[in-house]
């Protein structure tokens, strides 16, 4: 047995071993220090022993505002596999989980698990250890807001006034308001100053997002009545990102004095004030002051005003101006607020220009006689401002001025004559008058060219056109000497000329005789004869028809003999002497009384001989008897 001492100090031994294999065997533990999300993604916890010791239990705690820690979950290693078990959600929904690692899982992150997550590893021997995450949930606002002041601000209030509320609604952290004129950032202080400044308030809701309301006030100026203003709020994003959102542009309602006044003619009108008799003239009058003050229309008459018209819109209209409405008018600016300095009347002159209609000193048609002088024509135009005048004729001008001379009249001087006046400052206006000049006189003849056909000359049988045009007045009359196709529509030339053509077949006595147009009227006539010189005869045409003639006469001939044949059918010899060469033999003559006469039994036989023309018949004989007439005798 050992003695007590040795056994004290072997213990001691033990123990101080024991003491130096835990510290050998110190435990540690690694977390993420800060998880950043948006309000709604998934936070994943990771907490794990470094070391890796056999056998440890991992757990979860909340640590709260008020620094007390809340056990939610543990991890327990058994074997190949986690035991994983969450022991206490605190009422969040959805509930804490763990996975399959050993990872503390956050659902749809919430401001509300903006919080200190501890990891807790106990190894038994090994020691035990812990490490915080801290987790921050960002939440970007809603739609920034705007409500401007729907009220009339005055720019002569010595202190500033209220602008307009900005709204930024659920955000977090907390977002920042700032303030905009024209794009440009207005910077006002928290402070109340005369000038300007702003106010905030911050809200923090039930969801505890927070909601923040800022308040500007300015002191506006008369420069402010075309500004734009506009808010926006600035927000915080996780790895220490930002964002913006703007609100919609707003203008303000100013009320300041009048300092400007303007006065002129809405109507056309041109630099010296001159308008056009029976226009509607519209007077307009504008102030720079706002609200629109009251405007007074008058006009100077014996020196004294003449009220017009009160109106808002600062316009008058002068229905259908007349000539004895020119005059100076005026305008009056009621404003009561506006400085001493300002000058709120103003007044122009009105020339009201017109054109009477013209007068001439002839009727609307004139007669004159052909080669006619000194017709003198006056066109009276009476206008203000003095119009100018002119004659046309076919739109050429023919003299400037009002009196129109027509000498040396002929046919072409005929037509229509056109008075023009008008006034070159006033545009559009202008008036015309016209008459109709009529020359009367004997005809003037003038006929068309005529050629031959071939170019070499006429032959006979050709066909022409024959055209003949006179003018005159009263309107000649146009007759043919010969007959012969007439057009149905009888061309016209214009200026007075009219026309008749007729279609004739050359002839040799045409030639001759020629053919005559006649134009006439009350005043004369006039005559104009058409030649045609040499016709050459259709030479060609000639012997066609002779040719014709001959083959006729051929073709009786035949017709007869065929005829003659046929009546001596069935003698003997007949129709055949030619055909043999030889005569037949002669048949016994026989006597016949009174007319009867014996038929010629050879082909043109006369005698014994049968000579062609001897004896007393044959076949010539009945031909000729036949055709109606007689061969001559020796």
């Amino acid at each position: 047995m050992e003695p007590p001492d040795a056994r004290a100090g072997l213990l001691w031994l033990a123990l101080l071993l024991a003491g130096h294999s835990g510290a050998q065997a110190e435990v540690h533990v690694s977390v993420p220090p800060l998880v950043e999300v948006l309000q709604g993604e998934l936070i994943t916890l990771d907490c794990k022993p470094r070391e890796r010791p056999e056998h440890y239990v991992l757990e979860w705690f909340l640590v709260d505002a008020s620094g007390s820690r809340h056990h939610l979950a543990s991890v327990e290693p058994q074997g190949s596999e986690l035991l994983s078990t969450v022991h206490n959600s605190r009422g969040r929904s959805p509930p804490y989980q763990l996975d399959s690692r050993g990872r503390l899982v956050i659902e749809k992150a919430q401001v509300g698990d903006e919080r200190d997550y501890v990891c807790v590893v106990k190894a038994g021997s090994e020691g035990t250890s812990e490490a915080t995450s801290r987790v921050r949930v960002f939440a970007i606002p809603e739609a920034t807001e705007v409500i401007p002041n729907k009220g009339t601000l005055s720019v002569m209030e010595e202190f500033a006034q209220e602008i307009a509320t900005c709204n930024s609604h659920n955000g977090n952290p907390v977002p920042r308001i700032t303030w905009y004129r024209n794009g440009q950032r207005l910077d006002v202080p928290m402070e109340m100053k005369t000038d300007g400044y702003m106010t905030s308030r911050t809200v923090r809701e039930a969801s505890s997002l927070y909601s923040l309301t800022s308040t500007l006030y300015l002191k506006v100026y008369k420069e402010d009545r075309d500004a734009k203003f506009h808010c926006a709020s600035h927000y915080k994003l996780p790895s220490n990102d930002h964002g913006r959102l703007d609100s919609p542009t707003f203008q303000l309602t100013l009320h300041y004095p009048t300092e400007n006044v303007e006065f002129w003619v809405g109507s056309p009108s041109t630099t010296e004030g001159w308008v056009r008799e029976g226009d509607a003239v519209q007077l307009f009058c504008q102030g720079d002051g706002s609200p629109s003050p009251e405007y007074s229309f008058f006009r100077i008459q014996d020196k004294q005003e003449k009220q017009l018209n009160v109106s808002l819109r600062g316009n008058f209209t002068l229905e259908g101006i007349r000539r004895n409405e020119s005059g100076v008018y005026g305008c009056r600016v009621e404003d009561y607020d506006a400085p001493e300095e300002a000058q709120l009347v103003k007044s122009l002159e009105l020339h009201v220009a017109y054109l009477d209609p013209l007068l001439l000193s002839v009727p609307e048609e004139v007669s004159v006689f052909l080669n006619s002088s000194d017709t003198v024509v006056d066109c009276s135009a009476r206008g203000l401002p003095a119009p100018t005048v002119r004659w046309t004729k076919d739109s050429v001008t023919l003299a400037n001025g009002p009196k129109l001379s027509l000498n040396s009249v002929t046919f072409d001087s005929a037509g229509t004559y056109t008075c023009e006046a008008s006034t070159p400052i006033v545009p559009l206006l202008s008036r015309t008058q016209s008459f109709q000049l009529l020359v009367e006189g004997p005809p003037e003849i003038k006929p068309n060219e005529i050629k031959p056909i071939s170019g070499n000359g006429w032959t006979e049988g050709d066909e022409v056109m024959l055209t003949c045009s006179a003018r005159g007045y009263p309107e000649p009359k146009l007759t043919w000497t010969q007959r012969g196709h007439t057009p149905a529509e009888t061309p016209s030339e214009g200026k007075g000329w009219r026309s008749s053509s007729m279609m004739v077949k050359v002839t040799s006595a045409l030639s001759r005789e020629g053919v005559s147009c006649e134009a006439s009227n009350i005043h004369g006539k006039i005559e104009h004869v058409f030649h045609f010189g040499s016709v050459a005869p259709q030479t060609a045409q000639a012997g066609v028809a002779v040719m014709a003639v001959a083959v006729s006469v051929g073709l009786l001939l035949l017709v007869v003999a065929a005829f003659y044949c046929m009546r001596r059918k069935g003698r003997p010899g007949c129709c055949r002497r030619a055909e043999k060469g030889a005569p037949p033999a002669r048949e016994p003559e026989m006597s016949h009384s009174g007319s009867d006469r014996p038929e010629q039994t050879g082909l043109l036989m006369g005698g014994p001989s049968g000579g062609g023309r001897g004896g007393s018949g044959g076949f010539g004989d009945e031909v000729s008897d036949a055709l109606g007439f007689h061969w001559g005798t020796n």
